[in-house]
């Protein structure tokens, strides 16, 4: 595997998360689009400190990345959940009413 084609994977986990957070309505689809956009760049970061510095800095570093979006996802999930429960708001359109 070379670093060219991990590159390739995390423009195409990116494109396709993009694609998914700006075309979907529901608030769990578009997280999900984030999420993968997220991998994408996490993946990204992953091959180039593999390839260029093989030191286990990076690696911890990206294990620490994902520990902090596991985390910052499952709120984000408890906060949709709550909106649902108190607004059956589940769409993204329905959300926006909420700014005040």
């Amino acid at each position: 595997m070379t670093l060219e084609l991990f590159l390739v994977l995390a423009a195409a986990l990116l494109a396709i998360g993009l694609f998914g957070a700006l075309s979907q309505q529901s608030v769990v689809m578009v997280m999900m689009g984030l999420e993968l956009m997220l991998n994408g760049v996490i993946l990204a970061a992953a091959a180039f400190w593999y390839f260029l510095a093989p030191a286990p800095d990076g690696q911890v570093l990206v294990l620490v990345v994902i520990t902090a979006m596991t985390v910052e996802m499952a709120m984000g999930f408890a906060v949709v959940t709550l909106l649902y429960r108190a607004k059956e708001a589940d769409m993204t359109d329905m959300a926006a009413e909420l700014k005040g």
